[in-house]
């Protein structure tokens, strides 16, 4: 009987000793001691605008249905594929859902039905939308357009809850939003240096952020642009309960074979 005991001490010995102990300090966002009332600036708003490979969703309506399905060849596709990424976690996008709109070429140019080419680079899509609008006036009465960038999408991966890629229909987030799409960092994961890859102009970009310091609101990285990556990097507590488990997994593993044995005995 004592040396039931014993090995049933050893077991729930080996067990608290596969939990790490993390510091609350190291999970705690924005430490720095505030002030009553305290303010500080914030980066300046990202406004994205249309590169060569974007994918443009363009709906045109007007008073006469019949004469704006002319301009909207994509419009039933892109209504079916609406109503199934609606079925799915807002915003997620994995696997990639097809592209149902049109896409801007090299050299900074799409092509609608009637109105032909139009260069749309360097644009906002707020300026693409005017630019239409302007165009079909001479076909439609009281026309309405709406253009969205269905390439904004940024990647959220490492110790996070859920890593996923996902579609930002509004063009505007922050990384702070980003994190919590994916639910939040996990225990494990290193809020005082997480990694933003960025890709433009030919040039990719490594940030390091520290989110447990307020300065991250004044960092240029602090909204995302399309197509970021965001890595959360374990920290040692995730190696080090990795190490200890394969340690002890088989020491427990055999205790419990041994106990088995012990206990079919009686």
């Amino acid at each position: 009987m004592f040396f039931l005991t014993a090995m049933l001490g050893l077991l729930i010995l080996g067990c608290q000793s596969l939990t790490s102990c993390v510091s609350t300090r190291e999970l705690v966002y924005f430490q720095d001691t505030p002030g009553e009332g305290e303010k500080s600036a914030v980066a300046s708003k990202y406004i994205p605008t249309v590169q060569a490979g974007d994918v443009l969703s363009i709906q045109i309506s007007s008073l006469n249905p019949e004469a704006s399905s002319f301009f909207n060849p994509y419009s039933t596709v892109a209504l079916a594929a609406e109503r199934g990424n609606q079925m799915n976690t807002p915003g997620s996008t994995t696997p990639l859902p097809p592209s149902t709109g049109y896409l801007v070429d090299g050299a900074g140019d799409i092509e609608l039905p009637v109105i032909g080419k139009l260069h749309v680079k360097d644009q906002t899509t707020s300026q693409v939308k005017d630019v239409i609008r302007d165009k079909v006036k001479d076909y439609l009465k009281e026309p309405t357009v709406n253009v969205r960038n269905l390439n904004f999408r940024i990647s959220v991966m490492g110790e996070v809850m859920r890593p996923a890629l996902f579609t930002i229909p509004n063009e505007q987030i922050t990384l702070l939003e980003a994190l919590s799409l994916s639910g939040d960092i996990s225990i494990y994961g290193r809020r005082d240096n997480v990694l933003v890859i960025r890709e433009e102009n030919g040039q990719r970009t490594f940030a390091r952020l520290d989110l447990t310091k307020r300065d991250v609101f004044k960092s240029p990285y602090y909204y995302l642009h399309p197509n970021d990556v965001v890595y959360v990097e374990p920290g040692k507590a995730k190696a080090a309960t990795a190490d200890r488990t394969n340690q002890l997994l088989p020491i427990v593993l055999s205790a419990l074979s041994f106990l088995a044995i012990i206990a079919s005995r009686f």
